[in-house]
């Protein structure tokens, strides 16, 4: 990971493909881009930006090159497109940056740091599943700033309280209620979750729909506590220390949050698990 970031450092004034980023820190892609994603809070082309709109903001203000050369050498296709991104992070014009002295932002460069822990033992299991067929309904969310976060919370809110959760429990296959996160992009700046349950039904309502998970070799994990905390501690624990200290990794794919329990899923005994498609290394 550290020779990632440096490789992404020596490379902030030409093209960066996330293929050659990963591969330098003996990745796939998608493994890569979901361990970055987890541990910094920022997706990778998320922090190229920052770092390079960093960069270039500091060339503008301690030089005398053109607004249009700095534009081009970090990327940008017009100086429009970068004075654009410049007054989104620092609330003004690189024009007027230039003119004054005023507040700027600076997203430094990331540094990862070992810790010895382990002191707290993770459960897992892997499971070999055929493919399904799940039913359900979706929103389509990104995941800079969090936002997938509290629109995710928000759609189960909702969920919960129009009956459709309590309606779908009804057709629940034994996995129960299921929260898939899918269809990510290239990026993995944007991904559909679903709210489901297997398909045991021939019909559905007209506002659902119908989607298949392929055949996987999945790394299960419980989750014991209350809802929402406790799913975000063992996705940390996952990306943080079981990943990295076994000979696993991420495969691509759906992302599955299986509640099994039917008990209140704001107590502290509540049962749930994560679902990780996995392949070794």
């Amino acid at each position: 990971m550290l020779n990632s970031i440096e490789h992404i450092e020596r490379n902030l004034d030409n093209e960066l493909v996330i293929e050659d980023v990963a591969a330098v820190a003996f990745m796939s892609k998608f493994h890569f881009q979901r361990m970055f994603k987890m541990l910094t809070g920022y997706t990778v082309s998320e922090y190229i930006r920052n770092r390079r709109m960093t960069v270039a903001t500091q060339k503008l203000i301690h030089s005398k090159s053109k607004v249009i050369d700095i534009a081009m050498k970090y990327g940008y296709e017009s100086p429009e497109s970068f004075t654009k991104a410049f007054r989104k992070v620092h609330g003004i014009s690189p024009s007027d940056a230039r003119k004054k002295s005023t507040s700027l932002k600076a997203y430094p460069k990331l540094s990862f740091q070992i810790q010895i822990k382990g002191d707290v033992e993770m459960d897992y299991k892997i499971v070999e599943k055929d493919s399904l067929k799940v039913i359900g309904k979706s929103i389509r969310t990104s995941t800079i700033g969090g936002e997938n976060n509290r629109k995710i919370a928000a759609f189960w809110m909702e969920s919960n309280q129009n009956g459709f959760t309590e309606h779908l429990a009804k057709n629940c296959g034994p996995l129960g209620l299921i929260g898939i996160c899918l269809d990510f992009d290239k990026e993995q700046e944007n991904l559909t979750y679903l709210i489901g349950a297997e398909k045991n039904i021939e019909q559905i309502p007209v506002d659902w729909e119908e989607r298949e998970i392929p055949a996987a070799t999945w790394a299960v994990f419980p989750v014991h506590g209350a809802m929402p905390e406790a799913m975000p501690r063992v996705w940390g624990r996952i990306f943080s220390e079981w990943f990295p200290s076994t000979g696993y990794e991420h495969a691509g794919g759906p992302e599955m949050e299986v509640y099994l329990s039917d008990t209140d899923p704001y107590s502290e005994d509540y049962y749930s698990e994560i679902w990780i498609p996995v392949k070794s290394k």
